[in-house]
């Protein structure tokens, strides 16, 4: 048969008969169908008007497509008025809008309240709320703590159940306290691992002004793929990035604050003293006569503090690249005079996609510099300074005749002002962090990831106490300087290999990845004095004649460490109904003994949804119901390098051959078999939602056991060649419940109010502290003091005993002289002039056993309210001020509750001692953050996009029956309750606020 290929023997005959009608037929079609299109147009806004670029705008059941620009404007042809746009953006419901006549759409899409749908960051990836099998908590940036915040963890303080952050210092340098669902160790920390955009970091590392979102991952399922960084839990920060297609937009967030100490002690005032003379009372000593002044030393050193916060953030994007690109400023003062910082972070993150966004890149770099000042070498706060405000005599005063400060020579006790005065100190901190990041889908299906972290920071800090400074006349200094550097540098890397497959009613997902750590930390420190004028300070250190005379003193060390993981992790979900999730972690570290460098740290879990059960179709009112259940294992990495190595130092100087030699002596033994300290955690938890989700929570169920838990025990020399070892011996468990509960009692077009409580109970137990190899003498030790003059121990740690309770003597009564009177272990009561060490019992907890929370939001029209509230149960405080201070035979001020009758008996009349008189309740509540805001309504905006002003109070008002300052107090380590008669007072702010988009 002949083959033709050209036009012209086609086109001739029956064949050009049939391809000329089916031209005509195609052309007559796409004729119609063009005349049936219709060019439609509008805007995607969210409901604040703000315009949504990158929204899907799509024909439903079609491919036919658009998304918005930079404004949120769309243009697309529809086939006929019968069509239906589906209209979509990550956050927002979807809507689904009947064309119909309209030409001119605007499409105003509601936020997303599915909790179920919402994407939750867990370790070393995201999962769908609804898949979630751990204990993971989220709190978005419309959900955070208002107002002026220490660092990003309060600005979640007291948002998730078993999550406990408190801010004990008022101190602007100083940070919150964290801890997570109890003790674990004995000599680790409480502190959870931070990670800032999936990369180990610090609370300080962004400022809070700049987080998007913070996950909490708390249970051992959760955790354990962080192996030895995940015990204390993990707080995972999200910072505010931009989006593709999304127009450029600036947003501003600043406030002015003004804090105050939020209580004092009631000291005597100059007053009250010579009411106390005129009544004829004798004071001890010399030091409380009267010279003639009235003085408020505490109001000399301190002040109303004002402090400002400037956040500044750009954001935009085309199809292909986006930037972020944030400044942020914080002027902040402290309550007491030369104790403020001024800090300044920058943050650029670029993302670009590229081959059809199957490579996505991003370069990140994170910089910042704080500087404050100091008013001890290499602290801001140095507390021997208000310890000398509160005890001083009101009636001196602040000259002597000569107009020099006036001091007398007597044994710690010094002119408060005076001190801070003749100081001068400054540390500069810097932080830089440089972050790459690339992604490759080969499909749908299979994803590698790699990200590569350099950072580094330094601290360079100089103090100098003048020639007038009263330590340096005291102790024939004449001027007293130091100087020191601590440079910090690390490199962070990972890859991942990400798979993910769904087949009928099963989806899997698999996870295969690699981490590397290496850190260096050094530094140096050089100490001189006697120097000819005051004018050199910390800046000519070697101006000092001290160098010359021997009394100079320099330092300098220099450490390193290194880790390195293999970790993977499998998830499977069949029919959205049955969840498993498993994975593991083997992690190295140069910290351990040769012998144990490697652990493995495995982690599992399950899930069922049930509210997807065929017998649950008819529960309409239920959302979500899932019952939930975990085991992980977790490590505690050694807590200083070269622990598991023998050490050595330098002692004493002796003489040899006519020159003076200096030895060196042993510091530590070496352990070989040093390990980590491994803790198992058993979780259960019921997720449920109830109503559209107008009822929502979780219940959470814990135990914890920690094995092999690090403590020093003592060894016999030879054949040690030092008295104690590093071991890994003793045992702990914990456990608790935790309950989040959230309700929407209204929810309307002009008024909403949503409710949300936590609370949360922890029980600690020491289970053993020896075994066969290694033995403590008892089994207990003593942990806190007192210090002076008391000088004594305030806490027991004891086998059967949880952690935290305070041991002393248990006063019951007082005598008629004025003598505390001692109630025995065995019942009997004796004065405690005759008491002994073996007369100490347990006092009580310094842990709360319960913590509780209850935030509300309000919101009328343009109007919002936020009240947040917070507090602790069933615990106790050592009051070192009562302690110390309420005592009238001291010979420095004393509160004025020291002249009233204890036991309403008798005036006190006895050493100071510790005993129960002094261990108080502590449980509280606390107002704890009031936010009252106005939004502009869209139509009186004429330059911005969006504009909020608001007003907010922090640490407003504290309902409690303890007697001191402030009961939350210190909770961390082996003696929690302490309330130390030195700290930096807590403070009470109000903040006045705008935010605004341009």
């Amino acid at each position: 048969m002949k083959q033709t290929n050209s036009f012209k023997d086609i086109g001739s005959g029956e064949y050009y008969t049939l391809y000329k009608w089916l031209f005509l037929v195609v052309f007559l079609l796409m004729s119609f169908t063009s005349m049936a299109q219709t060019g439609i147009q509008g805007t995607v806004s969210d409901p604040d008007g703000i315009p949504i670029a990158g929204a899907s705008v799509i024909v439903k059941n079609t491919s036919n497509g658009v998304v918005t620009d930079f404004d949120g404007k769309f243009q697309l042809d529809v086939p006929s008025t019968n069509a239906v746009l589906t209209v979509s953006y990550i956050g927002f419901e979807t809507q689904e809008i009947p064309v119909g006549t309209q030409t001119n759409f605007n499409v105003v899409l509601k936020e997303d309240l599915q909790e179920l749908d919402e994407v939750v960051v867990i370790g070393y990836g995201t999962q769908k709320r609804a898949d979630v099998t751990s204990a993971v908590s989220t709190v978005k940036a419309e959900d955070f703590v208002k107002g002026n915040v220490k660092d990003a963890a309060q600005l979640i303080q007291g948002k998730v159940a078993g999550l406990t952050i408190s801010a004990p210092s008022g101190d602007p340098t100083e940070g919150t306290q964290i801890k997570l669902r109890g003790v674990s160790s004995l000599t680790g920390g409480t502190s959870p691992l931070v990670l800032v955009d999936g990369v180990p970091a610090s609370l300080s590392t962004v400022a809070p002004e700049d987080i998007e979102t913070i996950d909490v991952l708390k249970d051992g399922s959760a955790t354990a793929i962080y192996g030895t960084r995940g015990t204390n839990g993990v707080i995972i920060i999200t910072t505010k990035k931009g989006n593709y297609n999304e127009r450029p937009t600036i947003e501003y967030s600043g406030y002015s604050s003004l804090s105050t100490i939020s209580e004092k002690m009631d000291f005597l005032d100059a007053d009250q003293l010579r009411e106390k003379y005129a009544e004829g009372y004798e004071f001890v000593g010399a030091n409380l006569q009267d010279f003639g002044h009235s003085t408020d030393w505490l109001d000399e050193i301190t002040r109303d503090a004002i402090s400002q916060v400037h956040n500044l953030i750009f954001r935009g994007g085309n199809d292909a690249t986006n930037i972020t690109a944030s400044i942020n400023y914080r002027d902040l003062e402290g309550i007491f005079l030369k104790s403020e910082t001024e800090k300044y972070t920058g943050r650029v993150s670029v993302n670009h996609a590229m081959f059809d966004n199957k490579l996505k890149t991003n370069i990140a770099v994170i910089a910042s510099e704080q500087v404050f000042n100091t008013l001890g070498d290499g602290t801001s706060f140095d507390p021997y300074i208000y310890r000398q405000a509160i005890i001083r005599n009101p009636t001196e005063p602040l000259y002597d005749s000569n107009g020099n400060w006036f001091e007398r020579d007597v044994y710690f006790y010094d002119n408060p002002v005076g001190y801070i005065q003749e100081t001068i100190g400054e540390n500069r901190y810097r932080n830089l962090r440089f972050d790459f990041s690339m992604s490759y889908d080969f499909n749908d299906d299979l994803t590698i990831k790699g990200l590569y972290t350099r950072k580094g920071n330094s601290n360079i800090r100089g103090f100098y106490r003048t020639k007038k400074h009263v330590s340096t006349v005291k102790y024939g200094q004449d001027g007293f300087a130091s100087r020191g550097t601590d440079d910090y540098r690390g490199n962070y890397g990972q890859i991942t290999l990400d798979y993910d497959k769904k087949f009928g009613k099963h989806s899997i997902s698999a996870m295969a990845g690699y981490n590397y750590e290496d850190n260096v930390n050094e530094g140096f420190w050089a100490t001189n004095r006697r120097f000819p004028t005051d004018g050199f300070d910390y800046n000519n250190i070697g101006s000092g004649q001290g160098l010359q005379l021997g009394e100079a003193g320099m330092s300098s060390y220099k450490n390193s460490d290194k880790l390195i993981a293999f970790f993977g992790r499998v998830t499977y979900n069949f029919d959205d109904r049955y969840l498993l999730l498993a994975s593991l972690r083997h992690e190295g570290s140069s910290r351990f003994g040769k012998d144990n460098k490697w652990g493995s740290f495995p982690g599992i879990s399950a899930g069922w949804r049930i509210d997807q059960e065929d017998f649950m179709e008819n529960a309409t009112w239920v959302d979500n119901l899932k019952l939930r259940a975990g085991y992980g294992v977790t490590g505690i990495n050694a807590g200083s390098n070269y622990q598991s190595l023998s050490g050595l130092t330098y002692g004493d100087y002796f003489l040899n051959n006519g020159n003076w030699i200096r030895e060196l002596v042993p510091s530590r033994n070496a352990n070989p078999n040093l390990a980590w300290e491994k803790k198992k955690e058993v979780n259960v938890g019921l997720d449920f939602g109830l109503l559209n989700n107008r009822i929502s929570g979780s219940v959470d169920y814990y135990q914890r056991t920690t094995d092999g838990a690090l403590f020093n025990y003592s060894v016999p020399t030879p054949p040690y060649f030092y008295p104690t070892i590093s071991a890994n011996v003793a045992e702990l468990k914990n456990s608790g419940l935790e309950i989040l509960f959230t309700v929407v009692p209204f929810e309307g077009e002009n008024f909403n109010w949503t409710s949300n409580m936590t609370y949360s109970t922890n029980s600690n137990e020491v289970v053993s502290l020896s075994n066969d190899q290694f033995q403590l003498t008892n089994d207990f030790f003593y942990q806190g003091y007192t210090g002076e003059p008391i000088q004594i121990e305030t806490h027991r740690v004891k086998e059967g005993e949880p952690i935290g309770n305070f041991y002393g003597l248990k006063s019951v009564d007082i005598s008629d002289d004025g003598v505390f009177m001692i109630e025995t272990p065995d019942g009997e009561i004796i004065p405690a002039t005759e008491s002994s060490a073996d007369d100490r019992q347990v006092l009580g907890n310094g842990l709360p056993k319960a913590y509780f929370s209850w935030n509300n939001s309000v919101s009328y029209k343009n109007w919002d309210l936020n009240v947040n509230l917070r507090g602790a149960l069933d615990y106790q405080i050592l009051n070192f001020s009562r302690m110390f201070y309420e005592n009238p035979t001291v010979s420095y001020n004393v509160l004025d509750t020291a002249f009233d009758k204890v036991y309403g008996k008798a005036v006190l009349n006895d050493v100071q001692r510790y005993v129960s008189h002094y261990v108080e309740d502590g449980d509280f509540l606390k107002i704890d953050n009031v936010t009252l805001g106005y939004t502009l309504p869209k139509d009186a905006l004429k330059f911005t996009n969006s504009f909020r002003i608001y007003l907010s109070g922090l640490n407003l008002a504290t309902f409690t029956k303890y007697k001191g300052i402030d009961p939350e107090v210190n909770r961390n380590g082996l003696s929690p309750g302490n309330d130390e008669r030195d700290k930096y007072p807590s403070t009470r702010t109000f903040t006045l606020g705008i935010n605004f988009t341009l």
